[in-house]
């Protein structure tokens, strides 16, 4: 698969404070490419210096082989930037909004089937501050798409919004990336990085700690499955330590749960083994790992802390 982006020992400090440091990627070509992290991990200062927005210190991006440092008018030309906010002009419609800014980018755009692919063309007459939340995303992803950009770069696209107005706009992410846009995103939704990402940099303190698919950064931590279940009795927890699969059992306030990287084998054993030993389960319940899991592994701590 080829790459359309690299990334190489990416740098960026400012007096002795170091925001991104020496980190380095690739992007496939048609990718979604995801980079999670909390606030203050270094998420939008990288993507501000792969679009050319913000100085590099030290190391470079290539992307769709141009140097970004040295060709940031060309690079400028073949990508697409939606922003954690964006300020508009505030007397012109939607439609009139998307063909100034077809102007200024020299494309000629039909602006009515833009808002219709975003699912605005019935606001096309209306003003950004009538807009929804929700809305003025959508609005500000097909202003970055007015340029037909190769890269679509999106930062915290879905912060603030509500659940439904969040899966709409993941929807229409999936649909841009069915067109063969390469998509880098920013998010600290875990749900988010795992529904619409290929490949996950997880980004903590400046720095790049994991970077692998959804799957695969599960198999990479380890982390395993946990069942959970409520008893009437003290369970003998040692001997459940021995199921097939098992690698931890713990006694809980109802019950007990146990830790298996083979939840496929160790469910069919659980309740014969329980039945044996006389002690009735209820509530089972089986948690898969999570990119929560796996951040809390690599860290120590949970991405909102």
């Amino acid at each position: 698969m080829s790459d359309i982006i690299t990334v190489t020992n990416l740098k960026k400090t400012y007096d002795d404070f170091t925001a991104v440091a020496s980190i380095s990627f690739a992007v496939h070509t048609g990718e979604t490419f995801g980079i999670l992290g909390p606030n203050g991990a270094g998420k939008t200062t990288t993507l501000e210096m792969m679009e050319g927005l913000k100085g590099i210190t030290s190391g470079t991006v290539v992307l769709d082989g141009k140097d970004v440092s040295k060709q940031t008018r060309d690079v400028k030309n073949v990508i697409g930037v939606q922003l954690q906010s964006s300020s508009f002009f505030d007397g012109l419609n939607l439609k009139e909004l998307i063909e100034t800014f077809g102007a200024l980018y020299g494309q000629t755009v039909d602006a009515m089937e833009l808002l219709r692919e975003v699912q605005l063309d019935e606001k096309f007459k209306s003003k950004v501050k009538e807009l929804s939340g929700g809305q003025k995303q959508r609005l500000s992803i097909a202003v970055a798409l007015v340029n037909k950009p190769k890269v679509l770069f999106l930062d915290e696209p879905t912060t603030g919004l509500d659940p439904q107005a969040r899966r709409n706009l993941w929807d229409l992410i999936n649909q841009i990336k069915g067109r063969g846009v390469t998509i880098i995103l920013t998010t600290h939704y875990m749900e988010e990085a795992e529904v619409l990402c290929d490949r996950i940099a997880i980004m903590d303190n400046a720095k790049i700690i994991a970077l692998d698919t959804p799957t695969g950064l599960l198999k990479l931590a380890d982390v395993g499955t946990t069942i959970e279940c409520h008893t009437d009795q003290a369970p003998p927890i040692a001997e459940f330590q021995t199921l097939a699969g098992v690698t931890q059992a713990t006694v809980e306030p109802h019950g007990f749960s146990l830790k298996t990287q083979r939840p496929e084998q160790t469910l069919p054993a659980l309740f014969p083994f329980a039945q044996q030993k006389g002690i009735a389960l209820h509530d089972v319940k089986v948690h898969q790992a999570t990119l929560e899991d796996v951040f809390l592994k690599l860290t120590g701590r949970k991405l909102r802390e």
